[in-house]
């Protein structure tokens, strides 16, 4: 089944953001790899495709786990987690309609 993850930034954490961002896109590449991942990335803290320093205030993925307790305990090992980027992680269960 498919699951949002959405992480919601603690404020000023995005040298931490980016300092992390490799080993999250890591994992996220092998969600990639492994074809259950179905769209990932960060939400700026301003109307604009590149928010410089006013960073991002989360991130959205959406991807498939068999279950929710197995999506939520991937989310927690997120190295955003880890690293205090994200104030809070809500994983709730997706239904695709489109495309």
């Amino acid at each position: 089944m498919l699951y949002m993850i959405h992480g919601t930034d603690a404020p000023d954490t995005l040298d931490r953001r980016l300092a992390a961002r490799p080993a999250h896109l890591e994992r996220l590449q092998a969600l990639l790899g492994e074809g259950r991942l179905i769209l990932a990335g960060p939400c700026p803290a301003i109307d604009s495709p590149d928010p410089g320093p006013a960073g991002f205030s989360g991130s959205l993925i959406v991807a498939e786990f068999p279950s929710l307790a197995e999506a939520q305990a991937w989310a927690d090992a997120d190295p955003y987690v880890a690293a205090g980027v994200y104030a809070a992680v809500t994983v709730k269960p997706f239904k695709r309609v489109l495309p």
